[in-house]
């Protein structure tokens, strides 16, 4: 498992051998002392394209420095995927340490990297309710796009309501739609209800079981909201 506590600790260790301070560090990388310092402590983790003027500012590879903070192999492979840009191996969803592995490095990976990531979870019929701590790095149009291939096995509402507070109105008012449509599950409507606009919400439910598209209990799901 990646220890960025451990990679922080090599950087400190290559810029005491430089004889360098922090501060001429900071210059070198455009960012300030108290940036490179929570790198060296292990509270934050550098930009990708800081990591490549860490590296040739010690003339050193950018692989030497990932690997200084213990990686796992599919670890090491996402990290260097982001740093050149390429793309991810189909090999690699066969790992079975690659949920954990996406999980622990999410918050260092480029949104861009993980919506690919996500997609290819979604090609290899690989449970995406591992990923749902992943909510707050994807774009919306990931998480539409897991919700429209989503079986009622996979997506529950835990996985919902991760993402929901992370969506735009446009994102969930095309989920509230799927509801509607019976597309997806009713009783997902009650982490949509302080999202919408009440009248528009009753007035689409009772159209909805009207048409018989929804059961009656999907007015009392969002009854029991306004009731409390």
């Amino acid at each position: 498992m990646f220890n960025v506590r451990k990679f922080g600790a090599y950087i400190s260790k290559l810029r005491k051998q430089a004889d360098m301070t922090q501060s001429v560090l900071g210059d070198k990388l455009n960012v300030t002392r108290q940036a490179v310092s929570r790198y060296e402590n292990g509270e934050s983790f550098p930009d990708i394209s800081i990591l490549v003027l860490i590296a040739e500012t010690f003339g050193i590879s950018v692989d030497d420095l990932i690997n200084a903070g213990q990686p796992t192999k599919t670890e090491a492979i996402l990290l260097q995927s982001d740093i050149n840009k390429s793309e991810i191996s189909k090999e690699l969803f066969k790992e079975k340490t690659l949920p954990d592995d996406i999980l622990n490095i999410a918050s260092f990976l480029k949104p861009s990297l993980l919506d690919k990531i996500v997609k290819g979870f979604e090609k290899h019929d690989i449970d995406i309710s591992k990923l749902k701590d992943l909510a707050e790095y994807l774009s919306d149009d990931t998480f539409i796009s897991i919700l429209e291939n989503a079986s009622f096995d996979t997506l529950d509402k835990d996985i919902l309501e991760k993402f929901v507070p992370f969506l735009d109105d446009n994102s969930r008012g095309n989920i509230f739609k799927q509801i509607i449509d019976g597309e997806l599950n009713y009783n997902f409507l009650e982490l949509l209800i302080p999202y919408i606009d009440a009248y528009y919400l009753r007035e689409q439910v009772e159209a909805a079981v009207i048409y018989g598209v929804l059961p009656d209990d999907a007015l009392r799901v969002i009854s029991r909201y306004n009731n409390t």
